[in-house]
């Protein structure tokens, strides 16, 4: 055999631990973007963080939502390019595929919802709550509302999906430990946000509607660095 001949076999196949460490960078850095708007403890936004969505923070009239709208439109184009990464690179296991789809979803809905802020902010403004029940508001409160929930769609879809493969398939010990309760977490957290947006749509008052939407914004960055931290430390496939 010559010094050029590579030895092959069924053993051999591409190799994919090179893609770990992009894989990490971006999916930690997609977090921490996602992260942004606790910028609210330390600066002044007019919002009140119990009863307000967090996507308000981003609306056209706010006096910071260039700056929310910009953090977003980070976090969805890193968590996309990561989660697509990975999809490609992934072996072709179905929680794994189904896992990563679901991030790709999420990241692309987030973008979206970058580029389709709201006008205003209905919960705490009652003449734009008022226009918004009439239909009077622009087309893009709808198309938030269409993207806000397919990018719940696919965090929900990637957290549950990649938190079973870590199970299933043996890889990535910290998610296989902490995810299933981040996972329990962020499904009471979304049942608590949904309660809330139907209770306010009803008439009844928020819920602590922000309370609960930003518990499970911050639920998905964490489940998110805990996912970077696996792929980093014990690669992208095992």
């Amino acid at each position: 055999m010559s010094t050029f001949d590579v030895p092959t076999g069924p053993d051999r196949g591409p190799d994919r631990s090179d893609s770990s460490r992009p894989v990490s960078l971006l999916l930690g850095l997609g977090a921490a973007a996602y992260t942004a708007w606790v910028l609210e403890v330390l600066v002044w936004t007019g919002l009140d963080p119990i009863n307000t969505y967090v996507s308000e923070l981003a609306a056209a009239d706010q006096p910071l939502g260039g700056v929310f709208r910009a953090t977003d439109l980070a976090a969805g184009t890193l968590l996309l390019l990561g989660a697509l990464w990975a999809l490609v690179r992934t072996p072709r296991r179905p929680w794994l595929l189904a896992g990563w789809a679901g991030l790709v979803l999420f990241g692309g809905a987030t973008v979206a919802d970058s580029r389709l802020p709201l006008s205003c902010a209905p919960t705490v403004d009652p003449e734009c709550a008022a226009r918004e029940t009439a239909g009077l508001v622009p087309a893009t409160h709808t198309a938030h509302a269409w993207s806000s929930s397919l990018a719940v769609l696919g965090a929900l879809t990637g957290i549950v999906a990649l938190t079973v493969a870590a199970h299933r398939y043996r890889q990535w010990s910290p998610l296989s430990r902490r995810g299933p309760v981040l996972v329990w977490l962020e499904l009471a957290a979304t049942t608590w946000t949904l309660a809330s947006v139907a209770a306010f749509e009803a008439g009844r008052g928020t819920w602590a509607l922000g309370i609960g939407q930003r518990l499970q914004v911050l639920l998905v960055a964490m489940w998110l660095a805990v996912l970077a931290y696996s792929v980093r430390r014990e690669r992208l496939s095992p």
